[in-house]
C-alpha cells in the first residue's frame, strides 16, 4: 500500500518467514552453526527453541534452502495429531504411499525406506516444527523412530523446533530417555537493542530505502522497550509506523509516530511473551540473555574443540604406528649380540638413507665425493647413536 510512497521495492516488514530477509544476529548465527554441525556430524536429536516471533521459521526455511541434494527431508508442521497420523504424515512427506495402511505397515515401510536411503548414501531428516504441541506419548513415538538404525549409524536424524514450553514437557520423568538423546539444545535469544536497530536497517536496505527511519531522539528505546528484541514484534511496530507515516503524508518516521503506535499496540495486547519466560526471568537470574550468550559461546567452543580432536585422529594414528615401528626396531637392536651383526644393520640403514636422499633430489651423483663424505659422517653418527642405544638396552 505504501511501497510507492517510500520508494520501496517490496514491503520491508511483512509477517512472512521469508529467508531472503534473514538477519543473522549473534544468536541466529550460533543456531545456524549448531544446525550445520548437527547435520554434518549426523547427531541423533537437535532441539531448537525460541519465543513466538523470534525468527525460528525464517531460520529453518533458510536452513532448508541451503541443504545439499543428498538430504531427504520430511517436515511436519501439524503436531496436534494422533500417533498413526504422525507416522502417516512422515511417510507421505518422504514420498511413500500411505493410503489404507495401518501403523504397523507404515512403520515397516518407513524402516525399509530409511535402509534404502542409507544404502544410497542419502541422509533422511525429520524436522518437526511447533514441537511444543507434541504430547508426551507422541514424543515417545518420535524417540522410538530414532531406534531405527544399523550397526554403524542412525537411519533417521530428528530436528525438533518449538517454543520454550517444550522444555517443560521434556523435564517430565517419563521423558528422561528422550532428554538423554538430545545432542544439541539451543535457544534463540531476543535481539539486543543494537541488533534491533541493525535488524530494521537490514530489512529497509533490502526494501530499498533506509532513510525512512533515522532513529532520532528516543525512537530506538521506544522500539526496543515494546518489542524486547522479538523480530515479529519489531515487524508489527515498524509496519504500523510506516503506515501511519504514509497516512499523514510524511516521508520519514518520527519518534512521535512510533510513540503513538506503541501506545495503540500495547492497548491491544500485541506484546506477548510466554509465561515460562516471564517466570524464568523473575526467578532465575542465570537465564538472562547475557547468560545464554555465554552458554552459547561455551557450547560453540566445545564443538570447535571436538572438531579439532577429530581432525587430529589421523595424526594420532600415524604417530601410534610410528611408535610401534620404533618399538620393533628397538627390539631388533636389543637382540643384536655382535659387532658384525650391528655392522650389517648399519650398512642396511646407510643404503636406505642413501636411497631416500637420492629420491628427494638431494643426491644426484652417486660418485660425488662431497655427498659421500656427508653420508659417511651421517653413518658414523648413526653408528654411535645405535651403539649407545645398544649399551643402554643391555643394562635393562
Amino acid at each position: 500500500m505504501y511501497e510507492q510512497h517510500f520508494s520501496f521495492r517490496c514491503k520491508p516488514f511483512e509477517l512472512l518467514p521469508n529467508p531472503d530477509f534473514l538477519f543473522q544476529s549473534s544468536t541466529h548465527k550460533k543456531a545456524i552453526t549448531y544446525l550445520e554441525y548437527g547435520i554434518k556430524e549426523k547427531v541423533g536429536f537437535i532441539l531448537l527453541t525460541g519465543e513466538i516471533g523470534s525468527g525460528k521459521t525464517t531460520l529453518i526455511r533458510n536452513f532448508i534452502k541451503n541443504l545439499n541434494s543428498s538430504v531427504k527431508l520430511s517436515r511436519i508442521n501439524n503436531t496436534k495429531v494422533s500417533s498413526q497420523q504422525l507416522i502417516s504424515m512422515i511417510n507421505e512427506d518422504f514420498g511413500l504411499d500411505v493410503e489404507g495402511k495401518n501403523k504397523t505397515k507404515l512403520l515397516s515401510e518407513l524402516n525399509d525406506f530409511l535402509i534404502d536411503q542409507y544404502s544410497k548414501k542419502s541422509q533422511p531428516i525429520l524436522l518437526i516444527d511447533e514441537a511444543q504441541n507434541l504430547s508426551p506419548n507422541l514424543l515417545e513415538e518420535i524417540r522410538l523412530l530414532s531406534n531405527l538404525e544399523t550397526d554403524r549409524a542412525k537411519l533417521l536424524q530428528i530436528i525438533l523446533v518449538g517454543q520454550p514450553e517444550m522444555n517443560k514437557t521434556l523435564m517430565l520423568p517419563e521423558m528422561m530417555q528422550l532428554r538423554q538423546r538430545i545432542n544439541i539444545n539451543y535457544h534463540i535469544s531476543p535481539l539486543t537493542i543494537d541488533e534491533t536497530i541493525k535488524y530494521i536497517t537490514h530489512r529497509l536496505t533490502i526494501a530499498g530505502n533506509t532513510g525512512v527511519m533515522k532513529f532520532q531522539g528516543d525512537m530506538s528505546e521506544l522500539i526496543y522497550r515494546f518489542s524486547r528484541g522479538i523480530p515479529r514484534l519489531i515487524n508489527i511496530l515498524c509496519d504500523f509506523a510506516l503506515l501511519t507515516t504514509f497516512v499523514e503524508g510524511k516521508k520519514e518516521v518520527s519518534s512521535d509516530i512510533v510513540r503513538e503506535v506503541v501506545k495503540d499496540l500495547e492497548s491491544r495486547d500485541y506484546s506477548y511473551i510466554s509465561q515460562d519466560t516471564v517466570i524464568s526471568e523473575e526467578n532465575n537470574k542465570d537465564d538472562d540473555p547475557a547468560y545464554r550468550a555465554l552458554a552459547g559461546d561455551m557450547a560453540l567452543r566445545i564443538i570447535e574443540l571436538e572438531e579439532a580432536v577429530k581432525r587430529s585422529i589421523g595424526e594420532i594414528t600415524s604417530l601410534s604406528d610410528r611408535i610401534g615401528l620404533l618399538e620393533a626396531e628397538v627390539a631388533k637392536i636389543k637382540s643384536v649380540e655382535s659387532d658384525d651383526q650391528l655392522n650389517v644393520l648399519l650398512q642396511r640403514m646407510s643404503i636406505l638413507e642413501k636411497r631416500t636422499t637420492s629420491s628427494e633430489g638431494e643426491v644426484t651423483d652417486s660418485h660425488d665425493k662431497t655427498n659421500e663424505k656427508s653420508l659417511a659422517n651421517h653413518a658414523e653418527s648413526l653408528k654411535n647413536i645405535l651403539s649407545n642405544v645398544n649399551n643402554k638396552l643391555k643394562n635393562i
